[in-house]
């Protein structure tokens, strides 16, 4: 499938089979997330593997939008690390772009994943602060849930023109 594909046929995926995802294709889920762009190449993420079925569940009691975790095989969740940034507050976009990365390669790759929000919400981020012991100076940024899925993932003309300007509003 050729990048014009992928992105144009990327969807949320919340059901996913059971079948395992195999490490070769997280590796290469996370090479993208790191070769995502960031201001000044500074690269403040961390990346957190989450396969822990009761850690998955907790997180899915806690967080009401978090429900796909119960099925899902694995979760990377996208942490800004303060202490990395050299551009301040511009970390925010840094991870965004690691998300999206990994969520554009995850359709490449066959997979269906979804963004779960967790920055800005300060109970969510609290909440994976502490089931995972993250360090002070990383903030959990976006959980994405990962599985094999059978849902099919089309094109939907979203483009609108409406929404375009040219030189001024």
């Amino acid at each position: 499938m050729d990048a014009m594909e992928v992105i144009l046929t990327r969807r949320s995926v919340r059901k996913y089979t059971n079948k395992k995802i195999p490490g070769n294709l997280i590796k290469q889920l996370l090479e993208t997330g790191f070769s995502a762009p960031s201001a000044g190449n500074q690269q403040p993420w961390h990346f957190v593997l989450i396969d822990d079925v009761d850690i998955l569940n907790k997180i899915s009691e806690k967080h009401k939008n978090a429900w796909m975790l119960k099925d899902a095989k694995i979760a990377i969740l996208i942490c800004g690390d303060l202490s990395l940034e050299s551009h301040k507050g511009l970390w925010v976009q840094d991870c965004s772009a690691a998300t999206q990365n990994v969520l554009l390669a995850a359709r490449a790759l066959g997979l269906g994943a979804c963004w779960v929000c967790v920055y800005p919400r300060e109970q969510r981020m609290d909440t994976l602060k502490d089931l995972l012991k993250t360090p002070e100076s990383v903030i959990p940024f976006a959980l994405i849930s990962l599985g094999f899925t059978e849902e099919k993932q089309t094109k939907k003309n979203r483009y609108n023109d409406s929404r375009i300007h040219h030189n001024k509003w």
